[in-house]
Formats: structure tokens, C-alpha cells, sequence
């Protein structure tokens, strides 16, 4: 290997130790309430990174399915999970879950407290809560970093489609969030602007922490042809099933493509649990496309690597709406990340994340989207160049390793401004 190709290869490994230990002898707690550890990709990066600076660190998460027990030391970083009741519908269950989490995250929060320690607590939304498991421990001098993750009066916008009491009380406790918080960590420049002008933030209290894939993990695998079910092209769809990620305009697109186009060569694989799984399911079959899509659910690395090195086209239907045109998604670094083109509507940040490795979809046209869809399979020529474009992309510019600086300098501000303050 060449000495660029050595230093290419270096670059792609996750640090387990930081020169410096900038962060050593500091003790971190993080609470996350939607994923467990380490399924929660992002927050796991930031906990290893953490632990790699020399911090000591525990996190906060619910269980969930393969991740069970209670407690765990894994890769030096301290996992606490509680139980949590399944995904909230309706007013009342998001009180129920929300109000069983804040009781959760507070106990043990406490009992790490006085057992371990912490010196800086980062919370993780959504939801916009755990500023009040930090409230108290912020009296006591400790400061509080928020990684903002979803923005989400625009998410109860684009679930529910109207504003009203709830979104009124959303909108209080984001600006409550960020009055709380010594330092924000943003996942791009959008949601940085947000903290800025909705949050009230100084601009130098707000870093742009993107959610680069981890290269040393998402590496490709020998294809397997079964995901295609004996068809020649594979689409594939990495992410969430709920009614927000426009799952509901692929699966037209699918119906245009069998039916009005007459292509019967091409296959749909969708991979990702979620709330609307069961109803996309029931909707591609009352279309009778059942052949033509699978739906996996939430899948082990194995399957999900299978699926991300076997496609031809990586498809994001995400649709363009205040919510997703300023949030940055996974499954486009996770495609670039394994040199698969895309197709996706228009939408801001999903636009800067790809850019030409991506055809981008009239805004939430099934149609158009099925053309490009088609398109794209036609041109292997292109497919290659837009694939090593994103690739490239993510290794100049987007990759986990380019977001361990930022990441630091928030922490090392937090922790500065906690000394001021005192």
C-alpha cells in the first residue's frame, strides 16, 4: 500500500485514544430517550470519542430489543437502560412514555451522580425534556451541553400536519432547552441557525457536529443476490418507517414503475422498524407490490451491510417539508459512505450532504421520482461516478474522524463556561 493509501487508511479508523486526552479526568453523563446503546449510532461515536479523549463516561438510554440488560460496561463506557413504554400514539401515550422517561433518566441520573460522578451532562432530543433532569445538577454548577437532533415543532408539523396547543407547548420547551444549555451541539448549519435566532444562542456557543458514518464500521460486503429476488436492479432504502420519512411516495413510485412503466426487473428493499411499519406493509399490498418490495424491519450489521453493498441505487423519499429540508439524514452519508448513487427529493441539507453523487426528484413527485429512479439504473456509467463522488465526499469532508474537533471544542467550551460562571 502506498503511503497516501496508508494515511487514507488511518484516517478511517475510530480513535481510541486522542492525543492530548483533552478531555481526562472529566466525567460525562449522556441521556438519550428514543434509541438504546449502542444502537443509537451517533450517540454512540460521541460516547466512544468522549471515552477516547479521556473523559469517563455514562450514558442514560432505554432498552430495546437485543439490548436488554440493565446495565453494561462496553468499549469503557458505562450503558444504564430502563424500560419504556412502546411508541407513544395519541396525547396520552406520549405522556406516558415521556413522563415514565423523565422518571427514569432523573433516578438514575442521581444515582450515577453520587456513585461515579459527572461534570458536564449532554442531553439528546427529542424529546425537547431532559433539560429537566439537568436543571438541578445545572444549580450545582454542572453544565449542560444539548445535541440537538430532530427540530421538532417542524417534526409535530410534519406528523400531524397543523400547529395548535401541543405545538405551542413544543415550541416552549425548545426555547426552555436551549435557554438551559451552556452549549448546543448542532448536526448542521440549519439547525445551528435554529439554536442562533429561535434558541437565542451566542453564535460561539453553537457547533455544527454532523452525523458522519463511521468508516471502520460501514464497509462493504460480498453481495448477495437473494435481496433481489431473482430481479436484475436492486433499490434499497435505509431508515425509519414513520409517516413523516414518505415512504408512502416510494411505494407510488413503485406502482408507477411496475405498472405504468412495465418494468417487472427492478426490486425494492426496505430496511428500518418504526412506528408505520405495519401500515406501509398493508399499503404496498392492497397495491399489490409485495413482490416487488421487501420490508425487513430493523436489521442486525449483517443484513444491513448485505443490503447496502448489494443495491444499485441508495433512494431517500423523504418529503420536502419545513422538518426535512433543514435536517441532514443518515441513510445519505450511509449510501455515500458505501459508493451507492442516490435519488431523493429536493430538500436543503440532503442537497449539501450529496450533492453530485445525488439525482434529485421534483418536490414529493412520485413520478418524477420513478423517471430518475429509472433513469439511474440505465446509465451504469453514471452510477459509478456518482457513487465514488459521494464516497469521496465522505472521506474528504463528512466521515466521523471531522467531527471529533468540533466535538471536543463544544465540551471544552462548556467546561470553560462552567468555570466563568462559578
Amino acid at each position: 500500500m502506498s503511503a497516501s493509501g496508508n494515511l487514507a487508511a488511518l484516517a478511517q479508523e475510530f480513535p481510541t485514544y486522542i492525543k492530548g486526552q483533552p478531555l481526562a479526568g472529566k466525567r460525562v453523563l449522556i441521556i438519550v430517550e428514543n434509541l438504546p446503546l449502542p444502537f443509537d449510532r451517533r450517540v454512540w461515536q460521541e460516547a466512544r470519542t468522549l471515552k477516547a479523549a479521556g473523559a469517563t463516561v455514562s450514558v442514560i438510554c432505554p432498552t430495546g430489543k437485543g439490548y436488554e440488560k440493565h446495565y453494561e460496561c462496553l468499549d469503557g463506557v458505562h450503558i444504564h437502560r430502563h424500560p419504556l413504554p412502546v411508541d407513544a400514539k395519541g396525547a396520552l401515550g406520549y405522556l406516558l412514555e415521556y413522563g415514565a422517561a423523565l422518571f427514569w433518566q432523573t433516578w438514575l441520573a442521581w444515582r450515577i451522580y453520587f456513585k461515579r460522578g459527572f461534570d458536564v451532562i449532554q442531553g439528546c432530543n427529542p424529546p425537547d425534556l431532559i433539560f429537566l433532569v439537568a436543571l438541578p445538577f445545572r444549580l450545582l454548577g454542572v453544565p449542560f451541553v444539548f445535541d440537538h437532533h430532530d427540530i421538532n415543532p417542524e417534526l409535530y408539523e410534519a406528523k400531524f400536519g397543523r400547529r395548535g396547543v401541543f405545538w405551542r407547548l413544543i415550541v416552549l420547551v425548545e426555547k426552555l432547552t436551549f435557554r438551559t444549555a451552556s452549549v448546543s451541539i448542532a448536526t448542521n448549519n440549519s439547525y445551528r441557525q435554529i439554536a442562533i435566532e429561535r434558541g437565542g444562542m451566542a453564535p460561539d456557543r453553537v457547533f455544527v457536529v454532523r452525523s458522519g458514518p463511521d468508516l471502520s464500521r460501514l464497509k462493504k460486503v460480498a453481495p448477495v443476490d437473494a435481496w433481489r429476488n431473482g430481479r436484475r436492479y436492486l433499490v434499497g432504502y435505509v431508515g425509519v418507517m414513520g409517516d413523516q420519512e414518505g415512504i408512502d411516495l416510494l411505494i407510488d413510485a413503485v406502482q408507477h414503475i411496475v405498472y405504468n412503466l412495465r418494468r417487472h426487473d427492478v426490486q425494492f428493499c426496505l430496511v428500518g422498524g418504526g412506528p408505520s411499519l405495519v401500515s406501509f406493509r398493508a399499503l404496498a399490498q392492497d397495491k399489490g407490490l409485495l413482490d416487488y418490495i421487501t420490508f425487513i424491519g430493523r436489521a442486525p450489521d449483517k443484513e444491513l451491510f448485505e443490503v447496502l453493498s448489494t443495491m444499485d441505487i441508495g433512494v431517500n423519499p423523504d418529503r420536502v417539508n419545513p422538518m426535512n429540508d433543514k435536517s441532514t439524514m443518515n441513510k445519505i452519508m450511509e449510501y455515500m459512505a458505501l459508493s451507492k448513487p442516490i435519488v431523493q427529493f429536493d430538500v436543503l441539507e440532503g442537497r449539501f450532504s450529496a450533492q453530485n453523487s445525488s439525482l434529485y426528484a421534483a418536490k414529493n413527485d412520485p413520478i418524477d421520482m420513478a423517471g430518475k429512479i429509472i433513469e439511474l439504473l440505465e446509465d451504469p456509467v453514471r452510477r459509478e461516478q456518482m457513487g465514488l463522488l459521494g464516497r469521496c465526499r465522505v472521506e474528504s469532508e463528512l466521515s466521523w474522524n471531522y467531527q471529533i474537533t468540533p466535538l471536543l471544542l463544544a465540551y471544552q467550551r462548556a467546561l470553560s463556561l462552567d468555570i466563568s460562571h462559578r
